[in-house]
């Protein structure tokens, strides 16, 4: 048995959480105790907080009034509701709570079924009741529950004797931050990496993902915040602190190791096989889908980086063979819209039809050539009067009076307003 407690300072926000997932039939509400009840056994946020009003009102300075604790049997122990009631009625006396208002959620939304309990720390006279050592009671409370309930005991896990086999996390199972500890913690032993990006898009392979969360000048000052994700690379569960998988998942410590790993891809073989490997295949297929899947097959892995406004700034090729991870740069490969468009051009015209505008743009405008669409703003219709002009001619068209001197027009318009302005006062 494994129990969590967190003390927060809102009442309606624990509640919210639990509710929300017994409206989505994720859970649902096994015992209110000392509180008011309903006829018809339904209720919502503020009816259950009802019961907690006065405690709250009567609370005289504790900020963090609130306790959210949740309680995990083992995911092999077959534990039914009475059980579950018995299991939160004893551990909330034995902590203490025994005569506080409180509601037991049972959450059936994981693999793992576990219960979740909602009360407050403070007694009717506003009083807070002491916790001083809850980490150690709760412990000792969860040793004795395992005993008196037939649960199977918690096994300590030893960091050294972790599973090496590298699956990718699936949040739906549950124990989410003992699988992204798994794979945080033998990655950087096994891969090379050269940069935090490449890093990054090594993690997502394996459905992990991370930011970083700190501002300071020093790195070891920033933290990492690292949490699934799910099959279309979207946020999928809550984050968890680097310092809960130890310091070699901090970012000073990436760092230090994305300096090996430049030491030890510099002069290595592998850079000019890959890049071989990587223009043979570009040479020999007419799709992007394609171009992934033989690498897949020869054992590299495609990871495709994107900016805000969803253009390819990146690609990160990930070799399981040797072990390593390299970006674009590092093989001294062009990117996605130049290969797409200059290889596969004749090929792929509908399916990278922006790449291949883009490039077409890009041989008669040097810069700014961003800006332009295929179809010209209604300002420049006046060069369309013959209907003679292709779109490139117009686009170079467009581009010269975008890149005439302002100044010159500023003069222009600065004298003409002065002229009219002294006509107008001379009347």
């Amino acid at each position: 048995m494994i129990a969590k407690i967190n003390k927060r300072s809102s009442l309606y926000g624990a509640l919210t959480y639990n509710q929300l997932k017994v409206q989505n039939k994720n859970a649902k509400i096994l015992l209110l105790h000392n509180m008011i009840e309903t006829p018809d056994g339904q209720y919502t946020v503020g009816q259950l907080a009802s019961s907690f009003e006065c405690y709250l009102i009567a609370n005289r300075k504790t900020e963090k009034h609130t306790l959210h604790i949740s309680l995990n049997p083992d995911p092999n122990d077959r534990v039914d509701d009475d059980q579950f009631i018995e299991i939160a009625e004893y551990y909330m006396k034995a902590m203490g709570y025994g005569e506080q208002p409180f509601v037991v959620f049972k959450h059936t939304d994981i693999a793992r079924i576990h219960i979740h309990i909602v009360s407050v720390c403070v007694d009717q006279e506003g009083r807070k009741i002491s916790n001083i050592i809850d980490w150690q009671c709760s412990m000792n409370v969860c040793r004795e529950m395992e005993h008196k309930f037939g649960l199977l005991p918690v096994v300590r896990k030893d960091r050294g004797t972790k599973n090496k086999i590298f699956n990718p996390v699936d949040y739906k199972s549950g124990d989410i931050q003992n699988q992204i500890d798994s794979i945080i913690s033998n990655l950087p032993n096994y891969y090379d990496f050269q940069t935090i990006p490449d890093y990054k898009a090594l993690l997502s392979l394996f459905n992990v993902g991370f930011k970083n969360i700190g501002v300071g000048i020093d790195e070891k000052k920033n933290k990492l915040m690292y949490y699934p994700l799910d099959k279309t690379g979207k946020r999928a569960g809550n984050s968890f602190r680097d310092s809960l998988f130890g310091k070699e998942a901090g970012l000073h410590s990436l760092k230090q190791h994305c300096k090996k790993g430049i030491d030890a891809l510099k002069a290595s073989p592998i850079k000019h096989r890959l890049c071989h490997l990587v223009n043979n295949i570009m040479l020999s297929t007419d799709n992007e889908k394609d171009f992934k899947n033989n690498l897949v097959q020869q054992g590299v892995n495609l990871v495709f980086c994107k900016n805000i406004l969803g253009e390819i700034c990146d690609m990160i090729f990930v070799d399981h063979y040797s072990r390593s991870v390299w970006n674009h740069l590092a093989l001294e490969i062009e990117l996605p819209e130049n290969i797409f468009c200059n290889k596969w051009e004749n090929n792929m015209l509908s399916h990278h039809k922006p790449y291949i505008e883009k490039n077409k743009k890009k041989s008669l405008l040097n810069d700014n050539d961003g800006y332009f669409s295929e179809k010209l703003h209604s300002l420049f219709d006046f060069l369309n009067k013959g209907n003679d002009h292709s779109i490139e001619e117009l686009h170079v068209s467009s581009k010269i009076i975008l890149s005439q001197d302002s100044s010159d027009d500023i003069g222009i318009k600065s004298d003409s307003w002065l002229k009219n302005r002294k006509k107008r006062n001379l009347q």
